[in-house]
């Protein structure tokens, strides 16, 4: 995929160095399933090509991995059990058993505090691929947003305090505004006026 850790439109490639093989996948593109090329799409691919050029992305990716290894530790050290004991990459996969929680639920939980997760099985999941055993969380959005491994730990935190207290409404807007803190602290677009850029236009 383009639209994850490479930081570009949504969309895939394949490379291939076997010219027959390129041959063959271009045909069943075009004509074979698709029409119209997405020339605007193919811009920003390109663009994101340029950027992962950078050495500016070299150092984002070393940041990514090292964020998702901080917020991967913080969570071992508040008592959750993570698939693999860890991660060496831009992701983690919680299992909740151990807190006797479901994937779906903890889904919502974060949901409701403004972090964007997903529900994801585990091995040997006794839980339906609806429900789950597990949660995924990942580095790269927030590590795009300028947020270090101070600021996952802290994420890690808010995640821990909210899924191990899930009934205590004072904890979850307690959360919320951390989470809103952090979000504040490292806006979207920094150069922007976000205050003025929220505001929304009155009509006559």
């Amino acid at each position: 995929t383009t639209h994850k850790t490479l930081r570009g439109p949504r969309g895939g490639l394949i490379l291939t160095r076997d010219p027959e093989l390129g041959k063959k996948l271009d045909k069943a593109v075009f004509p074979g399933t698709q029409g119209g090329p997405l020339e605007h799409v193919i811009a920003g691919k390109a663009v994101a090509f340029g950027e992962a050029l950078k050495p500016e992305f070299k150092t984002y990716s070393t940041q990514v991995i090292a964020n998702a290894q901080a917020m991967a530790t913080q969570l071992q050290e508040r008592g959750f059990k993570l698939v693999s004991d860890g991660t060496d990459n831009h992701l983690m996969l919680v299992d909740l058993r151990s807190i006797g929680m479901t994937g779906k639920r903890a889904d919502q939980l974060v949901s409701e505090i403004n972090i964007t997760a997903n529900k994801n099985t585990v091995p040997f999941d006794p839980e339906s691929p609806f429900v789950t055993s597990g949660l995924r969380l990942g580095s790269p959005a927030m590590t795009t947003r300028g947020l270090e491994i101070p600021e996952f730990q802290e994420i890690a935190n808010i995640i821990a305090d909210y899924l191990l207290n899930p009934e205590d409404r004072a904890i979850a807007v307690n959360c919320r505004q951390r989470v809103a803190s952090l979000c504040d602290r490292f806006p979207l677009y920094a150069e922007l006026d976000t205050a003025q850029s929220l505001k929304m236009p009155t009509f006559a």
